[in-house]
C-alpha cells in the first residue's frame, strides 16, 4: 500500500478540490485581488504535490505526468511570450490588444487574464516537475552516485 495512512488520504480527499478551485480563482481574479498567476500557479502545484505526498507517486503521475508538466511548463512560456508579441498588432510589445470590459469584471483587464493564465500553468507544472525531480527521480540519480563511489 503506497502513501500514508488513512487519516492523510481522508483529509487530502476533503481539501483538494478547495485548494484546487482557490488556485484557479486566485488566478482568474488576479488582476482584481491580491493574487495572479504566480499565487494560483503556486496553489496548484501544492495541490499536486499533496496527492503525491498522501497517496503515492502512482496516483500523481497518473493525474499529471512529468512528461504532461514539461509540455504545460513549455506551453504556458510560449503563450505568454504569444500574448506579448501580439501586442506589436497595436504597435509595440507587450501592448494591451483586447478591448477591456466594464471596470471590475472578469474581463476587464484585456491581456491580463491570460497572462495570468499562461503564469499559472508555468509555474504550476514547474514547481510540480522539479518536486518530481528532486523527491522521486532524485532517489535514482543519488542511488547511481552512491554506488559509483563505492567501487
Amino acid at each position: 500500500m503506497t502513501g500514508m495512512t488513512f487519516i492523510v488520504k481522508t483529509i487530502t480527499r476533503l481539501l483538494i478540490g478547495i485548494i484546487f478551485l482557490f488556485g484557479v480563482y486566485i488566478t482568474f481574479y488576479g488582476h482584481l485581488t491580491p493574487g495572479g498567476g504566480f499565487a494560483g500557479g503556486i496553489m496548484l502545484a501544492c495541490g499536486f504535490i499533496l496527492l503525491t505526498l498522501a497517496f503515492g507517486k502512482d496516483l500523481a503521475l497518473g493525474k499529471l505526468s512529468d512528461f504532461w508538466a514539461s509540455l504545460l511548463d513549455n506551453l504556458g512560456a510560449f503563450t505568454f511570450w504569444l500574448v506579448a508579441l501580439l501586442g506589436y498588432t497595436a504597435g509595440y510589445f507587450f501592448s494591451n490588444f483586447i478591448v477591456k470590459a466594464n471596470p471590475f469584471g472578469l474581463f476587464s483587464s484585456g491581456t491580463i487574464l491570460i497572462n495570468n493564465l499562461a503564469i499559472a500553468i508555468k509555474v504550476s507544472a514547474s514547481v510540480f516537475a522539479v518536486f518530481l525531480a528532486l523527491t522521486i527521480y532524485g532517489r535514482f540519480v543519488s542511488g547511481l552516485t552512491l554506488s559509483e563511489e563505492d567501487e
